[in-house]
């Protein structure tokens, strides 16, 4: 099976980090993170240091380098503990968006206070199964059954593997 996309655009990206401490989230312990995670406020520039990096599925490039994840499309609301990810899909036939969704998804869910509740959609009028893929990827029980696939979990993760690795300065 050939690339969806052969040739996708690829953009600048900026070496600073947007959020005030994405990095010190995956430096500290656990009962340190839990602590910090109820005393701190998240901003949209450390969600998006914590998926900026994610690999693309198909490419050997990041999320922010296909411009697929972009800080204006994230929102936060502390009030309702909400947090919403929107992505673009570099073409509007993506195969692999999904994919891309539960990537984004998996890395929130292991980086967040568990108090957020975060919303994953592709940018309106980008993809032409928008609907459905959104649908999948805001469905608690289909991402629950979908990480019980073990070759769906190793695809996440080679995928969030050099994000973990970028954020924590390696």
């Amino acid at each position: 099976m050939g690339l969806d996309n052969v040739n996708p655009t690829v953009y600048s990206v900026s070496k600073d980090t947007y959020g005030q401490s994405a990095r010190s989230k995956l430096e500290s312990t656990d009962s340190e993170t839990e602590m910090q995670a109820e005393a701190e406020e998240i901003d949209a520039g450390e969600v998006f240091d914590l998926i900026r990096n994610i690999n693309d599925p198909e490419h050997p490039l990041t999320l922010e380098q296909l411009h697929v994840a972009q800080l204006r499309h994230i929102t936060v609301d502390h009030e309702n503990s909400r947090i919403s990810v929107v992505f673009t899909p570099t073409i509007p036939h993506c195969s692999m968006a999904t994919l891309i969704g539960l990537c984004i998804r998996v890395q929130l869910l292991r980086c967040l206070p568990a108090r957020f509740k975060v919303d994953i959609n592709v940018e309106e009028g980008t993809h032409q199964s928008e609907k459905s893929v959104n649908k999948q990827l805001n469905d608690k029980e289909r991402v629950a059954a979908a990480m019980e696939n073990s070759h769906l979990v190793e695809v996440v993760n080679q995928c969030l593997a050099t994000t973990i690795d970028k954020i924590a300065g390696y």
